[in-house]
C-alpha cells in the first residue's frame, strides 16, 4: 500500500512532465529554423511519453487521478512565450530538466517502488539528455544541474574590512553628532567594531560550511550519475576531451578507459565539470579570516580617538576613513573587473553618504531625544 507522500510526489511528477510536454510544444510551434523546431517536437513528444509512463504507473497501483491540463505557472510562461520572448521561458526549462535530473535520481534510490524505481532512472537520463538539447539551443555548457560558485580568501578579506570600514563609520558619524564626549565615542565605535567582526565572521563561517555541504551534495550527486547513468556520463567526458583538442575517436576511448574505474571517473568529473578544486581552507578559517578583516575595517574611524580628541580627532578620522574606502574599492576591482580609480572613486562616494546619513540620523535623534 502506498503512502499519501508517495502518491503526491508522483503526481507531482506527473504535472511536471505535463507542463514541460505542452511548453516544448508551444516553443517548436513558435520556432522558425527548421533544425531547432525539429530538436524541440522531439523533446515535446518525449514529455508527453513521460505523462503517459506516470498515467500508467498510477493506473497499474490503483491510484486515481485526473486528467491534467498545464498550470498556471505554464501557461504564464507560453503566453509569454507567444507575446514577449522565449530565450527566458527555454532558459528555464533548462532549469527544470536539471532540477528533475537530481529529483528522478533521487527518487530511483529512495524509492522501494520497483517500478517506480525502473521509472525513475529512465527519465533521469533522458532529462539528463534534454539538457544537451537545451544547451545547444540556448548556448550553454556542462551540467546545470550542479551548482558549484564559490569565492576566495582575498575577496573574503576585502568585503569584511569593506563592511566593517563602511557600518562603523556610519556610526561613530551619527554618535560625533549627538555626543562631543570622546569617551561615548570610544565606546560606541568599539562596540560596534566587536559586534560588526563577531556577525560577519558568524557568517563567513556559514557561508563557508555551507558552501562545503553544496560541494558535498554535487560530489554525491555526480557519484550516482556515474553509477546509475555510466553511458551518458561517458559520452559527455568524450565530449569535454574533444573539447580539449583531443580527436573524436581517441576521446571516446580515453572516455571508455576512465569511466572503467569509478574513482577515475569522479575525479576527472569533479575537476572538468564542477571544477571543484582542492579546498585550501576550513569554514572555521573563513570565520575568522573575515571576523578579522571587518574588526580592522571597522577599527580604523575609532583608532584617532585614542591618541587625540576633538576637531582635530574627526578630521583624522574622517580623513583615513575616506582614503580606506577609497583604497578599498580600488582593491574591489580584482573581482569586479572595473577600473581601479573608478572603482575606488565609488566606494570613496558610497562612504561618504554613509557617513553623511549617519551624521544626519544623530543630529535628529539628539535633537529628539537628547
Amino acid at each position: 500500500m502506498l503512502n499519501n507522500k508517495t502518491i503526491k510526489v508522483w503526481k507531482h511528477h506527473l504535472q511536471d512532465e505535463v507542463d514541460a510536454s505542452h511548453l516544448y510544444s508551444v516553443f517548436a510551434e513558435l520556432e522558425t529554423d527548421p533544425d531547432r523546431k525539429e530538436i524541440l517536437s522531439g523533446l515535446a513528444e518525449v514529455e508527453s511519453k513521460h505523462v503517459d509512463r506516470w498515467e500508467q504507473l498510477l493506473s497499474s497501483n490503483n491510484i486515481k487521478y485526473k486528467t491534467l491540463k498545464p498550470s498556471t505557472k505554464a501557461r504564464f510562461w507560453s503566453f509569454y512565450a507567444r507575446k514577449i520572448d522565449r530565450t527566458l521561458p527555454l532558459s528555464r526549462m533548462l532549469k527544470e530538466e536539471a532540477s528533475e535530473v537530481k529529483d528522478y535520481l533521487a527518487l530511483h534510490k529512495s524509492s522501494t517502488h520497483s517500478d517506480a524505481k525502473e521509472t525513475a532512472l529512465i527519465l533521469a537520463k533522458e532529462s539528463a539528455q534534454h539538457t544537451e538539447s537545451l544547451n545547444e539551443l540556448t548556448g550553454t555548457s556542462d551540467e546545470p544541474w550542479h551548482k558549484t560558485e564559490s569565492g576566495g580568501v582575498l575577496g573574503n578579506i576585502i568585503y569584511g574590512f569593506n563592511d566593517g570600514l563602511t557600518a562603523n563609520f556610519g556610526l561613530v558619524a551619527g554618535v560625533i553628532a549627538a555626543a562631543e564626549s570622546v569617551h561615548t565615542i570610544l565606546v560606541a565605535g568599539i562596540v560596534g567594531t566587536v559586534a560588526d567582526s563577531l556577525s560577519m565572521g558568524a557568517s563567513g563561517y556559514l557561508a563557508a560550511k555551507s558552501e562545503q555541504e553544496v560541494y558535498d551534495h554535487e560530489i554525491q550527486v555526480e557519484k550516482d550519475e556515474i553509477r546509475f547513468m555510466p553511458d551518458i556520463e561517458e559520452e559527455e567526458l568524450a565530449l569535454i576531451y574533444a573539447a580539449r583538442g583531443v580527436p573524436k575517436e581517441h576521446a571516446q576511448d580515453l572516455a571508455k578507459e576512465v569511466m572503467s574505474d569509478p574513482e577515475r571517473a569522479l575525479e576527472e568529473k569533479i575537476q572538468a565539470e564542477l571544477k571543484i578544486g582542492k579546498t585550501h581552507t576550513t569554514p572555521f578559517n573563513e570565520g575568522w579570516i573575515t571576523g578579522l578583516a571587518t574588526a580592522i575595517g571597522a577599527f580604523i574611524p575609532v583608532a584617532p580617538f585614542l591618541f587625540t580628541e576633538g576637531m582635530i580627532a574627526i578630521w583624522i578620522s574622517f580623513t583615513i576613513a575616506m582614503l580606506s574606502h577609497f583604497v578599498v574599492g580600488s582593491a574591489r576591482s580584482l573581482f569586479t573587473g572595473r577600473g581601479i580609480i573608478r572603482s575606488g572613486f565609488d566606494m570613496f562616494v558610497v562612504g561618504l553618504g554613509v557617513a553623511g546619513v549617519g551624521y544626519l540620523v544623530g543630529m535628529l535623534l539628539d535633537y529628539l531625544f537628547l
